[in-house]
């Protein structure tokens, strides 16, 4: 029986390493998001910032989490082999939810997983205890499970979503109407104040959230930080305005990025020394358990687990190495990096490819939100209203759109204050909250301030924010479902379900790992279209000459693709083929959605860019609507189980296929060794593939008068020959637009060259 608790150990240690991972990777937007999207320093810098952060954290943990100990169920009320079901169903349950959420690339509350996988495990064990025992009956319930804590810990969550979220709104509003988006132009004296209130906040934050339980840190300072919180506040407050105001004058310091480099330290340090406790605390209160059960001596159905209401400290050698694995985690996850990207782009002050489908709910409260504002508008002087406008403008920017910050210096500041001040005013009242709901409310309620949710971004935004929402309220009844579920089938099934589940979640563990490297090696080497930051003529001809290369090579795969389908009447390839040409077509769209801005970005003199830039997208979406009409009428045919194309059609579309395939493949030489000049022999071929569709036509027409006795085939094979036609003009006139407008004498001129270097 003992080994049974020995390969329990085992298998909670390697889950506990693993847990780790995940942990990581989902909590690593708590305070990698304002740094990356501000791009305040490089990446290597901030994730050196951010790696010493954790392992301080990490050191100065208090390593034991009271609530996986007894804060959810009262100990005394469990045998030693119940407590141990409980955590392990807790484990597998916590590891397998995270692995999820991060695989979607959404934040969720590692906080909340972990409660209420405790509760549910906690109750389904105490439901088969009172089943099991005629005296007690359900309302016993409350005699084995930590009820208020509980509802505590939801209320907290709730209340700090709403409180979060407009908290950021409001100081992000002020901060911006104080220092505009011109932020380096105002005063020293503004920038001093406002790293005096960022920094103190940040410190105040690290001492009072990251390091209270640090052992280093002498009884007499906590005492006197818990009894004289303001008089620290004030001192910090003016020791830091001083500071920073001598730091830019005598210095010239970069005032922001600093306060941006103290608070990434800071959310890192809170992460690990508060965090760290909800991917270990479990593994280790198993562990005590199990030491103290065998010191004791007794059966394990009968010793009762009031031990597990003791305190006890974490070897720091435990700790040590939990630090080293979260830093190694943050350096190669990349499905951190995926977290950190979701909660970015919902932040971005510019356009950016909306990921989430506006629902019902989001387009209501834009409505809402749209007619408020305007009320409250109505209500405001003319006067303050141009104010305001002025303070909202931002500077033009001639970086290319991957060179771009998701927003400035000044609201990735306002983040992190805000999200340290908050965070630290409710550990200072015991009140529990999630460093991630906070962090990502926040990082919500600036940029809604910021004015990045303009009307043609908010329904998606808004949407975003909602799911990401509504994940954590699904991590909660997931991680309670799941929870009880595990643990009464550990129960049921003892050591034989203990090794079915632990070999389901290693295997469901490597295969979304896989499943997520392989989908992420297919995005670096995905063909993708790159939007035009050109200012001239000749530098869009050039710039584009990439992607032009990019869809003639994947539409002649396309094409032959929906051929050779056809031919061999292979559904799943059809089916496949349909997919390219939607997300070909997909990228196409945003590219015309660039369109604005890249007109914005054009100099005077070469409006005509534009002109130039238009046509070309219409003629490459004039091309995906052939090609996705091809796909789609060769799918259905074969789908709907109609008759086979006959010898002599598949023969006749194969030779087609040769020539557009020939045809391409020169075109596409041409774009990608940017020989402008080669174009006109492609050109030459117009007329002869033109004729060559034209008699395949006229071939038809007779073998429909003679022979043909199937009118579905008929129907596809003319629309695949007049989509054929309509594909081969668009293509012949993009490329017309190419040679006229190409002048090998006039050098491109880009969106990194000055004004006096452009056509």
């Amino acid at each position: 029986m003992e080994n049974l608790y020995v390969y329990m150990l085992a298998a909670l240690a390697f889950l506990a390493i693993a847990d780790l991972v995940v942990g990581v990777s989902n909590d690593a937007v708590n305070f990698l998001n304002s740094a990356i999207g501000s791009k305040a320093v490089s990446f290597k810098t901030i994730m050196i910032v951010a790696s010493v952060g954790v392992a301080v954290g990490a050191l100065t943990s208090s390593g034991m989490m009271e609530v996986a100990r007894k804060g959810i169920f009262n100990p005394g009320e469990f045998m030693f082999n119940e407590i141990m079901i409980i955590f392990m169903a807790v484990m597998l349950t916590d590891i397998l939810l995270l692995d999820f959420f991060n695989t979607l690339g959404l934040p969720t509350s590692t906080t909340v997983s972990i409660v209420f996988e405790l509760l549910g495990a906690s109750v389904a064990v105490a439901l088969i205890k009172i089943y099991s025992n005629d005296a007690e009956s359900i309302t016993d319930l409350t005699n084995y499970i930590n009820n208020s804590k509980a509802i505590e810990i939801i209320l907290g969550i709730l209340l700090s979503v709403v409180v979060a979220f407009t908290i950021g709104a409001i100081i992000q509003y002020i901060s911006r109407l104080l220092l505009s988006f011109k932020f380096d132009e105002k005063p020293v004296i503004y920038s001093s104040i406002f790293s005096g209130f960022a920094i103190t906040s940040i410190m105040y934050f690290i001492i009072i959230k990251g390091l209270k339980n640090a052992t280093f840190i002498p009884a007499s300072v906590n005492e006197f930080l818990n009894t004289n919180p303001y008089t620290f506040i004030g001192i910090s407050f003016l020791v830091c305005t001083v500071l920073s105001f001598l730091a830019i004058r005598l210095f010239n310091a970069k005032i922001y990025t600093l306060i941006i480099i103290v608070g990434t330290f800071a959310l890192a340090v809170a992460f690990a020394g508060n965090d760290l406790v909800n991917f270990i605390g479990v593994p280790i209160a198993a562990y005590n358990s199990y030491e103290a059960w065998v010191a004791s001596g007794v059966q394990p159905s009968n010793y009762v687990m009031t031990a597990l209401g003791e305190p006890v400290q974490t070897e720091p050698l435990l700790l040590l190495i939990a630090g080293l694995v979260m830093v190694l985690t943050l350096w190669f996850s990349s499905k951190a990096k995926a977290v950190v990207k979701t909660s970015v782009d919902l932040s971005r002050q510019d356009e950016v490819k909306e990921r989430f489908e506006p629902n019902f709910l989001s387009r209501n409260i834009v409505r809402l939100s749209i007619g408020l504002n305007e009320s409250v508008m109505r209500l405001l002087p003319e006067s303050y209203k141009n104010w305001t406008n002025n303070q909202f403008i931002q500077p033009t920017t001639f970086l290319k759109k991957q060179d771009r910050p998701a927003f400035d210096l000044v609201r990735a500041a306002v983040n992190l204050m805000v999200a340290s001040v908050l965070i630290s005013i409710a550990t200072s009242m015991k009140l529990p909250l999630s460093t991630t709901y906070v962090t990502f409310m926040v990082a919500m309620g600036t940029s809604l301030a910021d004015r990045a949710w303009g009307s043609e971004s908010a329904v998606y935004r808004v949407a975003g924010v909602l799911n990401v929402i509504g994940g954590w309220f699904f991590t909660a009844i997931s991680a309670f479902v799941a929870a009880s579920l595990m643990a009464y089938i550990l129960f049921i099934g003892g050591g034989y379900a203990l090794i079915g589940l632990f070999v389901l979640a290693i295997f469901l563990l490597v295969k979304n790992y896989l499943t997520h490297r392989k989908k992420t090696k297919e995005q670096r080497e995905e063909d993708h279209l790159e939007r035009a930051e050109s200012r001239s003529t000749q530098g869009v001809i050039h710039e584009s000459a990439s992607n032009i290369a990019n869809v003639v090579k994947r539409g002649n795969r396309i094409y032959t693709s929906a051929i050779n389908g056809l031919a061999t009447q292979n559904l799943s390839s059809l089916k496949k083929n349909r997919k390219q040409i939607t997300k070909l077509s997909d990228e196409i769209d945003d590219l015309k959605d660039n369109i604005f801005y890249f007109i914005r970005n054009l100099e005077e003199p070469s409006v005509s860019a534009s002109d130039f830039y238009i046509n070309i997208l219409g003629y490459l979406q004039d091309m995906t609507q052939s090609l996705e009409y091809i796909s789609r009428a060769s799918h259905k045919h074969i789908n709907n189980n109609h008759k086979k194309l006959k010898f002599s059609q598949i023969k006749e579309l194969k030779d087609l296929d040769e020539k557009i395939e020939s045809l391409f493949k020169s075109t596409q030489s041409a774009f990608e060794s940017r020989s402008f000049e080669m174009i006109g022999s492609v050109l030459a071929e117009k007329p002869v593939v033109f004729n060559l569709v034209k008699e395949k036509i006229q071939r038809q027409v007779e073998r429909t008068r003679s022979e043909e006795s199937s009118p579905k085939n008929t129907t596809l094979y003319f629309s695949l020959l007049l989509e054929t036609k309509d594909l081969l003009t668009a293509t012949m006139n993009l490329l017309e637009e190419y040679y006229s407008a190409h002048d090998s004498s006039v050098e491109p001129a880009t969106a990194n060259n000055s004004p006096e270097e452009s056509e």
